[in-house]
């Protein structure tokens, strides 16, 4: 594992109520914690790991479900107590241009993990080491994981998982079969 610099904590007022945030540099990517004030006091916090989606979490893309994502788990959060990790890895860590790239092959007909295939990558490129150091930093051992991908519930080994909780959000006509190739070649709990 790289050095991780670690910054000051802040608070971050949103429209889902208010955080604190702390940023984590792990070599060139900037990973997020926004957490709620009680997190260290709760036995068991929801931790929702969210995957960068410049189109999806800013653009509002519907090609994906990642934008309504991140907002229902802010929300959960806000509620419940907990953390949403912002996981800088674009696109399944394939970056920025790659992803736009795939999206040009998805617009020929390939779905999201033959498009990853035909540029040379694998249909996920995400690792997770950085997660476990986050959580480690704020010493929480136990989690309800917020997730429906089963590599993230993998990566999270020496975390006891005290529940698994589904993040479904409602299907639209644009990633209806993008939803569908997470399900059936991904494994995802949809």
């Amino acid at each position: 594992m790289n050095k991780i610099d670690i910054s000051q904590i802040a608070s971050l007022p949103t429209k889902y109520g208010t955080f604190k945030i702390q940023a984590f540099k792990e070599g060139e990517k900037e990973h997020l914690a926004i957490f709620t004030e009680n997190i260290q006091a709760l036995d068991a916090p929801i931790v929702r790991v969210h995957s960068e989606c410049l189109t999806g979490d800013a653009l509002g893309s519907l090609k994906c479900d990642c934008g309504e994502q991140l907002h229902t788990a802010l929300e959960i959060i806000a509620q419940a107590g907990g953390m949403v990790i912002y996981h800088r890895q674009e696109g399944r860590n394939i970056g920025l241009l790659n992803k736009v790239n795939a999206y040009a092959l998805q617009d020929q007909g390939l779905d999201t993990v033959a498009a990853n295939h035909q540029l040379g990558f694998k249909a996920d490129e995400r690792t997770y080491g950085v997660i476990q150091t986050i959580l480690d930093h704020f010493g929480i051992h136990t989690i309800k994981l917020l997730t429906n991908n089963p590599d993230k519930i993998r990566s999270l080994s020496n975390i006891e998982l005290r529940e698994i909780l589904p993040l479904i959000t409602e299907p639209n006509p644009h990633n209806q079969d993008y939803l569908h190739v997470k399900k059936s070649k991904m494994g995802h709990r949809l």
